[in-house]
């Protein structure tokens, strides 16, 4: 498969950085010849300077040949151009990244898709996506949901007082239909969790389960739920806009934003929202502020340090829930080690949505999971495939893969050894990132 990508910022150099190592023809394009220095030497891929909307540049990339193009530049109306141009170029597909929500309602995917513009990404709002999600339960890590919440995948850290504490798999505890251990994440380690495997205190697990059984997984975990009703965010990035309006009304929101200019806008945007201008990194304005008296705290500016820093004083005014947007991605296990909460990652959430048009089996969709190094995959079961022709302990799965659950005909069910998965079922399967070409072959026919 032959793949260009044009914007080597964040998005697009850690995507390059991904599908380079699925063995397939990679090209990295930049106007900036110091955003391309040293890739091509550390990975298996092409880089090339010139300009995204340059005809002569896009043939010389060889774009009549490109399977996919990816437009990933900070500026929309260049990244739109670009597809365009690919299109007519001869480019198969074509994926654009955006900045305004519009373009992505329902109504308008014909319209764009005329213009020769496939797929449209908006990292930001898979970012507040995110966010709202977590907010939604308190004692919750990560917190996916597939198939309309028939199934769930629940990202919990978990301690000495937990249920599962010591406990080996072989000894038949997890072996039930309630719930599956899919993974657990100790330290720098993702472990595909097998017979001789124990959890861990400190371990962040990550659960399949139905919402029926959702209190029994929490209980299980050794947690407590708490309502989640008063909301503190540190500045008013785009990010936290887009947040902001996905959350319920029963949700009391602050932000503290720094910019006065911002903080007008903010104030006019969002009228039900008490808007800060000031310096969230004081201290005593935190506390003036009433930190103290905060359910959650989302740091969502554009610094990496400071949303981490902000979230460890966030914690020591006794704020149970925390959310960072991190985008160094080497701060990641770093935020780990200073407990902080929730981790969100606009670059790996988009790579992640992208690698998804890349597969060629039925895949619905791909979640990245940010603590680790890891996807949970949403397949369908297609008629006379290979997943479909004996029971999952049978099928001799590729290492470092884990079948959570199944969705048949809109029931999610917890998948065991003695499973049998049928056509048009929605498999929900974890594995690690490099794995995820090998299951293809079990989905296709």
């Amino acid at each position: 498969m032959k793949i260009i990508i044009v914007g080597a910022g964040e998005v697009g150099t850690h995507l390059a950085k991904l599908l380079a190592r699925e063995s397939m023809e990679i090209t990295l394009s930049d106007e900036n010849p110091d955003r391309l220095m040293d890739l091509e030497s550390n990975y298996d891929l092409l880089t090339s300077v010139g300009s995204s909307t340059s005809i002569n540049h896009l043939r010389e990339i060889g774009v009549e040949n490109a399977n996919l193009f990816i437009a990933v530049t900070p500026y929309e109306s260049v990244n739109m151009t670009a597809c365009m141009l690919a299109t007519n170029l001869g480019a198969e597909k074509t994926l654009a990244r955006i900045d305004n929500y519009e373009y992505l309602f329902p109504e308008n995917k014909d319209f764009f898709k005329k213009l020769g513009v496939d797929y449209l990404i908006y990292p930001e709002v898979l970012a507040a996506k995110e966010i709202s999600e977590s907010l939604k339960t308190s004692w919750l890590r990560q917190n996916m949901s597939f198939c309309n919440d028939a199934l769930i995948l629940l990202g919990i850290k978990v301690r000495s007082n937990s249920e599962i504490i010591n406990k080996k798999f072989s000894t038949g505890y997890f072996d039930h239909d309630k719930y599956r251990v899919v993974a657990i994440k100790r330290g720098m380690q993702t472990i595909i969790p097998k017979g001789s495997d124990e959890i861990l205190d400190n371990d962040i697990v990550y659960f399949i389960t139905t919402p029926q059984n959702l209190n029994f997984v929490r209980e299980q975990a050794g947690k407590e739920d708490f309502p989640i009703r008063n909301v503190m965010f540190l500045g008013g990035s785009r990010i936290a806009q887009k947040t902001l309006k996905r959350l319920p009304d029963h949700i009391h929101t602050k932000v503290l934003e720094i910019n006065n200019e911002r903080s007008m806008e903010l104030a006019e945007k969002f009228p039900d929202t008490l808007i800060i201008n000031c310096d969230g990194r004081n201290i005593d304005v935190l506390r003036e502020e009433g930190i103290q008296e905060m359910d959650a705290f989302v740091a969502a500016t554009g610094n990496s340090e400071m949303n981490l820093l902000a979230c460890m004083v966030a914690k020591r005014f006794g704020v149970k829930k925390t959310i960072a947007e991190v985008e160094n991605i080497d701060y990641i296990p770093l935020a780990e080690s200073m407990d902080i909460g929730t981790v969100i990652n606009k670059k790996m959430i988009a790579a992640s949505y992208i690698y998804q048009i890349t597969l060629n089996a039925s895949v619905l969709n791909v979640r990245n999971l940010t603590s680790a190094d890891a996807e949970v995959v949403e397949f369908i079961a297609k008629a006379g495939s290979k997943i479909t022709r004996s029971k999952i302990k049978n099928l001799k799965l590729p290492e470092n893969v884990n079948i959570g659950g199944i969705v048949r005909n809109g029931k999610g069910m917890i998948v065991s050894g003695e499973t049998s998965i049928e056509p048009e079922d929605h498999v929900i399967v974890f594995c690690i990132s490099s794995a995820i070409r090998k299951l293809e072959p079990f989905f296709n026919t």
